[in-house]
């Protein structure tokens, strides 16, 4: 008896963690694969990206110009 239910208990512990892991699968397949509606959201994050990447480059050549000017003014 106490064999049958620990076979019984195997068998459905192993049903359990299968059941999670196909769960988890499709959760991240789902994820990873942008439908229409994640698309306009990629775009977005794209077009804020680029924003800040634009905002950084001019930051970036003001502060060079700021120095130059600096620079020549001390010379």
């Amino acid at each position: 008896m106490k064999a049958l239910f620990g076979v019984v208990s195997l068998l459905i512990a192993l049903a359990l963690v299968g059941v999670l892991a196909s769960r988890q699968l499709k959760a991240t397949t789902q994820a990873a694969v942008p439908s229409a509606g994640n698309a306009a959201t990629l775009s977005t994050v794209k077009q804020q990206s680029t924003q800040v990447q634009e905002q950084v480059r001019n930051d970036i050549a003001k502060a060079v110009e700021q120095n130059t000017r600096k620079l020549d003014a001390d010379q």
